[in-house]
């Protein structure tokens, strides 16, 4: 088979995710045939570094021998069972060692099958919390500008990325948006810290204002991934822990792209303050099985699980499920992931990564048409401007960042951009060699989208 072959099938019977079909005519999927700890093998025989980890999901690499392995094992014991009235031990043991290493005080795990999906849980959750213990007036939800959840109704709605909700906002709740502690946004010569504490004035005002009518605040802690990779300083967590204590609200963290290492910690809420804070509800998925099969938690403390436990006649269960809940396959997957960060010593495997990543990309700093290189963790961003002194971005009509993408599918590189943002988050497996490629190849194809 080749690359063309399976393009012609394709275009006959697939809709692409997230992908204007009438774009295929100039620049049609590339079918892969295999991949390989970092890299990407089409049927023409052409290889590409999977520098964005396919959507943020694969972080011990393409094909892993050791998760392999478990999946295999599993697959020959059970492969499925419904976890309603029945149990299994990939599922226990998995949401034992998820408590053993989130935040304190997270007790529960409730199982769904992807991140739109556990944010649904913690956002009906909240609310039926409030409902259980006589405070149905908490209908609404406060966000962040710029933020993202996910693409299913409820998630959907919290968000605040106009190109993926405008559309559907009939359909959609109304959240109270605050202003996000992106720190792109700061003036000059403020630091990250300085900026994302004045900013909380924002939050702290909606709070004050609308505590009494608020199930929850849902934020991505430290990193607004689909909103161009913005940042913002941990302190803004530990501020918005306190308040949410002082105003009887939830805090709901959103650590579906943050966890499991990204961030430079196991999970983001650990930068905030001396000791890290805890959510009421924290959200995982993607690297929760290192990219090979569908799965998300929502995790929350035994006081929320309390509200919850009652006679069945009075009708206070949480009567939400999934069919794969808790997949056992899924259950092996995750459980290999976690094997893996404590064979590699990943955390601190990944510090040396990021360094590699910011020593790389810091002659982009001075491009005259880039107006940031910003890093949290394994994750880095090179944002491209029109006007580097003003910050004017390029028309995004002109679809910039898709020239760089463009370029770099010609030299071995998978650099799937938002909008002119180009983004390094690349599994864990990847050399520092092949971190020096990407920046290579990321200035060449910023020279060439910003030429004419």
């Amino acid at each position: 088979m080749t690359n063309q072959d399976l393009i012609a099938r394709d275009l006959n019977v697939l809709w692409h995710p997230c992908t204007q079909m009438k774009d295929t005519q100039q620049l049609p999927p590339i079918p892969m045939r295999r991949g390989e700890g970092v890299w990407l093998e089409d049927f023409d025989g052409n290889r590409y570094i999977d520098a964005v980890s396919s959507w943020w999901v694969n972080i011990f690499g393409h094909a892993n021998p050791a998760i392999n392995a478990r999946i295999k094992t599993q697959l020959d014991t059970i492969e499925h069972v419904m976890l309603a009235g029945f149990t299994h031990e990939p599922a226990v043991e998995l949401a034992e060692r998820l408590v053993d290493i989130t935040p304190p005080g997270l007790d529960k795990v409730f199982y769904a099958d992807n991140g739109s999906a556990a944010v649904e849980v913690a956002l009906k959750m909240s609310f039926h919390y409030w409902l259980n213990t006589g405070h149905g007036e908490k209908t609404r939800f406060i966000n962040l500008s710029n933020s993202y959840h996910g693409e299913t109704l409820g998630a959907l709605a919290v968000g605040d990325v106009s190109l993926y909700k405008k559309t559907y906002e009939p359909l959609l709740l109304k959240p109270l948006t605050a202003r996000s502690p992106d720190c792109f946004h700061r003036e000059p010569g403020m630091s990250w810290e300085e900026h994302s504490r004045a900013v909380f004035a924002d939050m702290e005002a909606l709070l004050a204002e609308h505590a009494h009518e608020t199930c929850a605040v849902i934020v991505e802690p430290l990193l607004q991934c689909a909103g161009h990779m913005r940042m913002y300083h941990p302190v803004y967590l530990e501020l918005l822990r306190e308040a949410c204590d002082r105003y009887n609200v939830h805090l709901i963290a959103d650590e579906i792209a943050t966890g499991f290492g990204r961030t430079g910690t196991l999970f983001a809420c650990e930068q905030a303050g001396d000791n890290g804070i805890t959510p009421d509800f924290m959200c995982l998925s993607k690297g929760i099985t290192a990219g090979y099969l569908p799965m998300s938690v929502a995790m929350t403390t035994n006081e929320i699980y309390d509200a919850f436990y009652d006679e069945y006649e009075n009708l206070t269960a949480f009567l939400h499920s999934h069919s794969y809940t808790g997949n056992p396959l899924a259950c092996a997957a995750a459980l290999a992931t976690l094997d893996e960060f404590a064979a590699r010593d990943q955390i601190n495997g990944n510090r040396v990564l990021s360094e590699r990543m910011a020593q790389a990309t810091a002659p982009l700093a001075d491009h005259p048409h880039v107006a940031e290189v910003r890093q949290t963790g394994m994750v880095l961003a090179i944002e491209m401007v029109k006007d580097k002194a003003s910050r004017t971005p390029f028309d995004w009509r002109e679809r910039r960042g898709l020239r760089v993408y463009r370029h770099g599918l010609t030299r071995q590189s998978l650099l799937r951009p938002l909008g002119d943002t180009i983004y390094f988050m690349p599994p864990y497996v990847i050399s520092p060699e092949q971190i020096d490629h990407l920046a290579e190849v990321a200035a060449e194809g910023i020279d060439h989208a910003v030429s004419t």
